[in-house]
């Protein structure tokens, strides 16, 4: 069952065209990734999934409901949730006014409880950090906290813009097991990733893009030993 339809997306940035026709679907309960070199088009996927930018044609269907165009809180409102490339946090609030700030939409006091408690066991460092400013962490603290914010909207489906970018190695060793923790625990994961062999090992499905169309679609585990996608992305020659 897809959770997320993506059908014959084109977005425009003035007169760069910088999607063209991207269709792909993302079901329920798994990890897919779309992985790509550097201005691929992979960030403003995800931002015109978001509602963060407005395509130019195509459409976008969450959870059976079109939501094209739609404003970005309110497919925030209906389970979906961005934690965008370089993190996003809120720099001058502490670590946990970032956490409350995940469940601006929410009322349901005594489960965002629940949830925070969650989201702290995921990251035991933020819970040692709650009354600290959030513009004094590491690069993965920041990234940590940027995931369980958005956790926090309790969405059905997580959209994570490059969660490894510029961390150290055993730091991205540990955010990508949490981001199968997440799936495992039932949360589905769009996932767009710089680090192409982290990414294919994570994810169930994989999509390439190349310069704003996808050339290439498959379980994750094939495209990882095709031969061009090893070549290009996995430095493999």
């Amino acid at each position: 069952m897809a959770i997320l339809e993506v059908k014959d997306l084109d977005v425009h940035y003035g007169g760069i065209h910088a999607l063209k026709g991207v269709s792909f679907e993302v079901d329920e309960g798994k990890i897919v990734t779309l992985i790509g070199a550097n201005g691929a088009g992979k960030t403003t996927t995800l931002r015109a999934i978001s509602g963060l930018l407005k395509p130019t044609r195509g459409s976008v269907k969450f959870a059976g409901k079109p939501v094209t165009g739609m404003p970005a809180h309110q497919i925030v409102a209906l389970g979906m949730s961005h934690v965008p490339e370089g993190r996003g946090i809120f720099a001058n609030l502490t670590v946990d006014e970032n956490l409350q700030m995940g469940a601006f939409l929410r009322t349901d006091a005594a489960e965002i409880a629940k949830d925070r408690d969650q989201a702290l066991e995921l990251f035991p460092r933020l819970r040692e950090r709650l009354a600290q400013n959030a513009g004094t962490l590491s690069g993965g603290e920041q990234q940590m906290l940027a995931i369980a914010r958005a956790l926090l909207a309790r969405p059905k489906l997580l959209l994570l813009d490059e969660p490894s970018l510029g961390l150290a190695p055993q730091v991205v060793q540990l955010i990508f097991k949490i981001i199968r923790t997440i799936a495992t625990a039932g949360t589905t994961i769009l996932l767009v990733e710089q680090n192409a062999h982290m990414a294919l090992k994570t994810a169930s499905v994989g999509h390439v893009l190349e310069v704003g169309t996808l050339v290439k679609t498959g379980p994750a585990e094939e495209l990882a030993k095709d031969d061009a996608i090893r070549k290009a992305y996995l430095g493999v020659h």
